[in-house]
């Protein structure tokens, strides 16, 4: 059995579904509850296929290309971290994106899809929490139904995107998306520590 708790909260940290709310609410200004609705299903479809992509083939990836996972691992979670620092001291998810919502038209395949929902973080963390060589089957399986669950609220929080955005605003999607950086950072020194320990067999 896996920590659901541990690994909601992971997932939840990396794909930020309250930060997706603005994002989502500047991407469709404009369309109607109808079309709405639509790119709010094919978005969060979309961002489900790309990280159980990641969950299925990315360890074989790296397998082929040579690369062992504790290298991975370290650089992943160095990138996590530096990932988790943008969201505590610079732009916050809500504020960086919302301006590419803004230029672009295929909204839901980008900015929302990725790099929105499948972000590089969760993307990294997909791979990471499922290292065959430590979790068995059975557990990448539950790993995946937490992640899913986790893009499945994502799919909600759209869905009620214009209540959720009246009642925090901006500054609290902001607040939400610093804490959850925080929390990531935590995570992503975890992984780095892990990999090194793994890499040098300490």
């Amino acid at each position: 059995m896996i920590d659901f708790l541990a690994t909601f909260i992971v997932f939840f940290a990396v794909i930020d579904p309250v930060g997706t709310v603005p994002v989502f609410i500047a991407a469709t200004r404009g369309y109607d509850t109808k079309a709405k609705r639509k790119i709010a299903l094919i978005s969060t479809g979309v961002a489900a296929i790309v990280l159980l992509f990641f969950v299925a083939a990315g360890e074989l990836i790296l397998s082929a290309m040579s690369i062992p996972l504790s290298a991975f691992q370290i650089a992943g979670g160095i990138v996590l971290f530096l990932f988790a620092l943008s969201m505590i001291f610079g732009e916050s998810k809500p504020e960086e994106e919302t301006r590419l919502a803004e230029s672009h038209h295929e909204t839901a395949i980008f900015p929302l899809a990725v790099p929105s929902i499948a972000g590089p973080g969760a993307m990294l963390a997909a791979v990471l929490m499922t290292e065959n060589t430590k979790v068995g089957l059975w557990q990448q399986v539950q790993i995946s139904a937490v992640m899913m669950s986790v893009v499945f609220l994502t799919l909600i929080l759209m869905l009620m995107a214009s209540s959720i955005h009246r009642f925090i605003g901006n500054a609290g999607a902001s607040v939400v998306s610093r804490v959850m950086g925080l929390i990531l950072a935590a995570v992503a020194t975890t992984n780095t520590l892990a990999g090194i320990s793994n890499y040098f067999k300490l």
